[in-house]
């Protein structure tokens, strides 16, 4: 059964907070960034200490998503738990809680923390929707199926049965094969890939669509081919606006234009 694609905020979802902050605790760690070590300690007791209001939402996520392998029933079981127990919790508390700590870690640490890559991105999401009451019935019976067969089949065989992002490769390909009667280079299949697979404003993907960027400019800068054609400035010019747009199927599709252009000088 697909997945269904919902808009998602990541900043409340108490899990992604969280995790992103342990993460950045341990990249201060490792960099001995004594200072930022401290400040997200004292913000991870402040907000996740015993009986504070994200600590006991933080709860609930993790009995779902450090759960494993477990029956079938087991996981239906701990899916219908899970949310009794979520929505006897205070939302207007999580809500004002989540809302103090965004606020600190903007002003304390950074907003880098939000940019932090979550390998179980798409789990938290999950979770955090089946909680949300504005989602339809149907779709959060379905989002349900999936976080059960997570449980129940492990995150590792989970993920080869998430059929939408096939769906969503196969359509781009074909509707991108109809428009420039190519087949896909490999460096397309990469940047389509990654894409697909990651959240978009994600730290990794912004660093390798950069540096795909970058090789593409280095390329055409360097191709006496490309210098002579009339459109070399606009090609330049089309390069550099990359930098402002939004990372969207359009801008995808400019720099796969691209990849074949400077592949031909190769």
């Amino acid at each position: 059964m697909d997945k269904p694609k919902l808009k998602h905020n990541k900043k409340r979802n108490t899990a992604f907070l969280y995790e992103a902050l342990v993460k950045e605790l341990t990249k201060a760690a490792v960099e001995k960034n004594e200072t930022t070590k401290r400040q997200i300690v004292s913000v991870l007791k402040e907000f996740f200490s015993t009986g504070r209001p994200l600590a006991r939402e933080l709860d609930v996520y993790k009995t779902l998503y450090e759960t494993k392998e477990v029956d079938k029933e087991i996981a239906k079981s701990l899916v219908n738990e899970s949310k009794r127990v979520y929505f006897g919790l205070s939302q207007p508390d999580i809500f004002n809680e989540q809302s103090r700590l965004i606020s600190k870690v903007n002003k304390d640490i950074g907003k880098s923390v939000f940019q932090h890559f979550m390998p179980n991105y798409k789990n938290l999401a999950t979770i955090s929707q089946i909680f949300d009451l504005d989602i339809p019935i149907k779709t959060r019976i379905i989002l349900e199926q999936t976080l059960v067969d997570y449980l129940t089949i492990g995150e590792s065989t989970f993920k080869q049965l998430e059929p939408i992002d096939n769906i969503v490769y196969k359509t781009f390909v074909k509707k991108f094969n109809e428009k420039y009667n190519i087949s896909l280079l490999e460096e397309q299949k990469k940047l389509l890939t990654k894409y697909i697979m990651t959240e978009h404003d994600d730290v990794e993907f912004k660093i390798y669509l950069n540096e795909e960027i970058g090789r593409i400019k280095k390329i055409i800068s360097e191709s006496s081919s490309i210098k002579s054609n009339k459109d070399f400035d606009k090609l330049m010019l089309m390069l550099e606006s990359f930098k402002e747009k939004q990372i969207d199927t359009r801008l995808l599709e400019d720099i796969m234009y691209l990849q074949v252009l400077v592949k031909e000088t190769e």
